[in-house]
């Protein structure tokens, strides 16, 4: 018994030496692999960072970082080393996401990635306190961060044919320098009240929308010069938009619009409008023009809109006047 028992301790501390050998062996090789792998990050990082170096170009005095149609569905973290840009402008690069360290190129004034596959706008893109111009349109963003809003020095945001955005964070009307906002073919079925809060607001798109009607509050946009409401579902429009004394374009084509209120006719900076292809109720033909091509005039919404109001006033009036000739009739049984 002694015997078997001596062979079988030696047996098991032999397992136990071989086991432990094979251990460091697995431990050595894990650490190799990883220290591989961290070498070909660093190089694919080095390579990676050459290549956008090449991208770095000057206009303008500007450094402008800018790659079309060369596929960089992720951005590395040795981009922070370039923290000197002032503009990327990437399109069509397949790009999934904007890069959680967004926030730390402190200098961008321009942010352009348009025409890519972004689904989400980071947190860290409120740090851009130096930011003027974002342009995110033509990919799949959905929700709009509130941090968006200490961007102070933003001036420009467009956010078209992202097709599912609906609504906007209160907290964006504090944008105090935005002067243009696209947000066309998106999913808006109203005006968020963000934007008809912004104060500096000159040019507005929310064309190819779900709109049914403007908001009476529409007259807070007071700096308003340019609106663009086309291929949306309105049916009316508010009487306070007669109070929008500096809107000199608006564009209202493949609505549902039965009728053009008549106080637009005191909007004397009109300029340009635009009621094609809406159900309006009265046909209208404008009078010729020596001065204006016939393919023109009709495009001309302005004076068709003048008059469609004063054929509105007269047939109104031709109404009041029928009423008033109209004989009464005296009962004169019993």
């Amino acid at each position: 018994m002694s015997g078997n028992a001596v062979c079988t301790g030696a047996v098991t501390a032999v397992k136990e030496v071989w086991e432990k050998r094979i251990k460091t062996i697995n431990e050595d090789l894990k650490r190799e692999k990883e220290f591989r792998q961290k070498l070909v990050k660093i190089w694919e990082e080095r390579v990676s960072l050459t290549k956008l170096k090449e991208k770095v170009t000057r206009e303008n005095g500007r450094v402008i970082l800018k790659i079309e149609k060369e596929e960089w569905k992720t951005l590395p973290s040795s981009l922070l080393k370039l923290n000197q840009l002032q503009e990327w402008q990437l399109h069509r690069t397949g790009l999934l996401k904007i890069p959680e360290f967004i926030g730390r190129f402190q200098n961008l004034l321009v942010l352009d990635l348009s025409r890519n596959t972004i689904s989400e706008i980071p947190r860290g893109i409120g740090l851009l306190t130096r930011l003027q111009e974002l342009n995110l349109s033509y990919n799949k963003i959905k929700t709009v961060p509130k941090e968006l809003s200490n961007c102070a020095s933003l001036e420009k945001l467009e956010l078209a044919v992202n097709r599912e955005i609906c609504d906007l964070p209160q907290e964006l009307s504090s944008l105090l320098k935005l002067t243009h906002l696209d947000l066309s073919m998106n999913h808006f079925t109203t005006i968020p009240p963000a934007v008809l809060n912004l104060p500096a607001l000159e040019w507005l798109d929310l064309g190819s929308n779900r709109l049914e009607q403007l908001p009476d509050t529409i007259e807070r946009m007071q700096n308003l010069h340019t609106l663009w409401l086309q291929w949306n579902e309105i049916t009316c429009l508010p009487e306070t938009i007669s109070n929008m004394k500096n809107l000199s374009t608006i564009v209202l084509c493949n609505n549902k619009l039965q009728d053009i209120p008549v106080c637009m006719e005191d909007m004397t900076n009109l300029r340009f409008v635009n009621f094609r292809d809406n159900p309006l109720k009265l046909e209208v033909t404008l009078p010729p023009s020596e001065s204006i091509e016939e393919d023109e005039q009709e495009l001309f919404g302005l004076q068709f809109m003048h008059t469609y109001i004063q054929e509105s006033r007269r047939r109104a009036d031709n109404q009041v006047n029928c009423s008033a000739t109209l004989p009464i009739a005296i009962n004169t049984d019993g």
